[in-house]
C-alpha cells in the first residue's frame, strides 16, 4: 500500500522529503503543528515472557524494568565494541517494538533469530504493516503505540560528555497501521534532518560507520547503562569510558553559506581529519552539519569543508570534547625506585 503523505500536493520523493517549502515546514514541525512520514523505517516485534530480559542480555540499555508504554534507546555492538544496530525499544507489556532505520530491519531479524537459543520470545519484522509518523508535539492520528526519544536528559546509568544543559527535542516516533494512515500537516524529512542535527542527535544510517563506537557520538547519554550486566561489546565501553579516549568525536559544524553533502572530507591546515555525517539548511542557524573528527582536533581550529572545489569555512560547536573518556579516578603508583615524601 503506498504511503498517503505522497499524495499531498507539492510532495517530492518517497517518503516525502519536502513538500515545496522546507524551511516552512521546519518551523511547522518545530512548532509542533506538522508530521513526518517514515515509511521507509523497519519495524520488529518480540513477543514472548522473556523478551526484555532477553534483550537486556544482548545489548548496551538496560531494559528488564521497562514499564508498560515507556521508550527506551539501545545499542547492539559487536565484540570490538563497534556499533551493528541502533535500536528505539518501547514495550506495551504483551510486545517489545524495535523501531529501526530501514537498512537495518532485514540484518537485525536475522541476527535476532540467530541468538534466540531457548528463551521463550518470537520475533517478527512487521515493516509492511506499519507506517512510522515523526512528531515533535502534534499527535499522530490512529497510532498503535509510540516510541518517545530518550536523547533530552541522561538515562539512568547513562553519561554525558557534552556540556549542553537542555535539548529542545520533544521528539516522537508513532507506529500507525497501513490500512489507518491518515494525512495530517505534513513536514518533509528534510526539515526533520535539519532539527536532529540541531539537536546533536546521532542516527543510525548518518553517523555510524564501521569504526563507530558510543562514545565518539556522545551515545551513552541515551542508549547505554554503564553498570548493568555484562553484553557483547561491554569490555570496550567501560575500558574507553573509564581509562581511555574515543579516537574521534562527534561535532556540530556552522557552515559559510553552503550545505555539503554527506561524507565531505573535513580538513585543519590542508590535512584531512575527518567527515561530514549529515547536513542541511536550518531555518535559523543556516547551513550546518555534524561531522566526526579525530580527537586531536583542537575545538578552536578553524576548519574547512569542500563543496564542489570551493573551500568552506565551518566553526566547530563543541559536542564531544577531546578529554571524553578516562573518567575513573585511578591511583598513580609511584616510578619504581622513587623517593616518597
Amino acid at each position: 500500500m503506498s504511503n498517503s503523505f505522497e499524495s499531498l500536493p507539492g510532495a517530492v520523493g518517497s517518503p516525502p522529503e519536502h513538500y515545496g517549502n522546507p524551511l516552512g515546514e521546519q518551523k511547522a514541525l518545530a512548532a509542533g503543528e506538522a508530521v513526518v512520514s517514515l515509511a521507509d523505517r523497519g519495524v520488529i516485534t518480540v513477543t514472548g515472557p522473556d523478551r526484555l530480559r532477553w534483550l537486556d542480555s544482548l545489548t548496551s540499555q538496560s531494559l528488564t524494568g521497562l514499564r508498560p508504554g515507556e521508550s527506551a534507546e539501545t545499542l547492539q555492538l559487536d565484540p570490538t565494541g563497534r556499533v551493528e544496530f541502533a535500536i528505539r525499544v518501547v514495550d506495551d507489556a504483551e510486545t517489545a517494538w524495535l523501531l529501526v532505520d530501514g537498512s537495518e530491519a532485514a540484518p537485525l531479524l536475522a541476527w535476532l533469530t540467530k541468538m534466540r537459543f531457548m528463551l521463550q520470545v518470537e520475533i517478527e519484522d512487521v515493516s509492511d504493516r506499519y507506517t512510522t509518523v515523526g512528531s515533535l508535539g502534534l499527535p499522530v492520528a490512529n497510532a498503535a503505540v509510540t516510541w518517545t526519544d530518550p536523547w533530552t536528559s541522561v538515562q539512568r546509568g547513562g553519561h554525558q560528555y557534552s556540556g549542553r544543559g537542555d535539548y529542545d527535542w520533544n521528539y516522537t516516533e508513532s507506529l500507525v497501521p497501513v490500512e489507518r494512515v491518515e494525512t495530517q500537516p505534513a513536514a518533509g524529512t528534510l526539515a526533520l534532518e535539519a532539527l536532529r542535527i540541531a539537536a546533536w542527535r546521532p542516527r543510525f544510517a548518518t553517523e555510524v560507520d564501521e569504526r563507530s563506537i558510543p562514545h565518539e557520538l556522545d551515545w551513552l547519554r541515551s542508549a547505554v547503562h554503564l553498570s548493568k550486566g555484562c553484553y557483547r561489546g561491554q569490555e570496550t565501553v567501560a575500558k574507553v569510558h573509564n581509562l581511555g579516549h574515543p579516537p574521534r568525536r562527534l561535532v556540530m559544524l556552522h557552515l559559510d553559506g553552503v550545505t555539503p553533502s554527506a561524507g565531505t572530507p573535513v580538513t585543519m591546515a590542508d590535512a584531512e581529519v575527518g567527515f561530514v555525517t549529515s547536513a542541511a539548511m536550518h531555518y535559523e542557524l543556516g547551513p550546518i552539519a555534524l561531522a566526526v573528527v579525530k580527537r586531536s582536533v583542537d575545538p578552536a581550529a578553524d576548519l574547512v569543508v569542500d563543496v564542489d572545489g570551493e573551500a568552506v569555512a565551518a566553526a566547530q560547536e563543541l559536542i564531544v570534547p577531546p578529554s571524553a573518556g578516562a573518567e575513573a579516578n585511578v591511583p598513580r603508583l609511584p616510578r619504581l625506585g622513587a623517593v616518597q615524601r
